[in-house]
């Protein structure tokens, strides 16, 4: 049972909107089954209110830190005083801590995390055919992640093409050994196929790449906790293919993050 008291560290997940987030409660559960005296909350920020939230933040001393998800995790950037490595690459934070100063670090775990999960769900990358789907924060980290991982070809299909050429672009600058570029939402001739936009959120959604294309060798991966089946997930299960709920990468992230925020 959590028990916060005036010596409990206070986290936030800022986000706008909030109702989807799970990852309030799942870190609870991490803090109490390692009896670390932390609880968790989500805070519904607006764009608009971002700066003034985290000015805000900084002066409160039993916080020890806070997340950061949809949309802002490209824009606090600016907001912070020092950024980690794989934040600086990818170009968003999705955790930040609160030192002692008020001052500020956040960093990046997205991508550790979801390798996790398909680690753990035991998927092999190396070597693999990856399509994504989705160019934003979570899928700059992800990307990132996936040609750090091994991947031999991975195509990025987004809204925006321009964006995920100028993703796949700075992937392969980093990573030339994986073949990386902007491509369509096909998921034909892939052996993975990775959803990180938010599309399957609501109910009248559009799909996020062509299902009828998925083949039943295909593994289908969600970054979206809730729903867990997502539209996505469910055609690709009634396809036969193998699913990894966005859930996973979550779990696979809560100690990276714990040590982020020191705790």
């Amino acid at each position: 049972m959590q028990r916060i008291t005036g010596k409990s560290r206070i986290l936030f997940i800022l986000g706008d909107p909030v109702a989807h987030i799970v990852g309030s409660a799942l870190l609870n559960e991490h803090f109490v089954a390692r009896g670390i005296d932390a609880a968790v909350s989500p805070l519904h920020v607006a764009p608009d209110d971002l700066a003034t939230t985290i000015a805000t933040l900084r002066r409160l001393q039993n916080v020890a830190g806070f997340g950061v998800t949809i949309p802002h995790k490209i824009r606090v950037i600016e907001l912070l005083d020092e950024v980690g490595a794989r934040g600086r690459q990818v170009g968003a934070v999705n955790f930040v801590r609160r030192r002692a100063d008020g001052t500020l670090f956040g960093d990046n775990v997205d991508g550790l995390g979801f390798i996790g999960g398909l680690a753990k769900a035991g998927v092999e990358l190396r070597g693999k055919r990856v399509l994504q789907v989705g160019a934003g924060g979570a899928g700059r980290a992800i990307a990132f992640a996936l040609a750090e991982a091994g991947v031999a070809h991975l195509q990025i299909a987004n809204r925006s093409h321009a964006r995920a050429v100028d993703l796949a672009a700075a992937v392969a600058a980093a990573y030339p050994g994986c073949r990386t570029e902007a491509g369509p939402a096909d998921p034909a001739g892939f052996d993975i196929a990775v959803n990180t936009t938010s599309l399957g959120m609501k109910p009248d959604d559009a799909d996020p790449l062509d299902l009828a294309r998925l083949a039943p060798s295909c593994v289908a991966a969600e970054v979206i906790m809730t729903p867990e089946m997502t539209p996505f997930l469910a055609a690709a299960s009634a396809r036969s293919c193998r699913i990894v709920r966005g859930k996973e990468m979550l779990l696979a992230q809560m100690q990276a993050a714990s040590d982020l925020v020191g705790l």
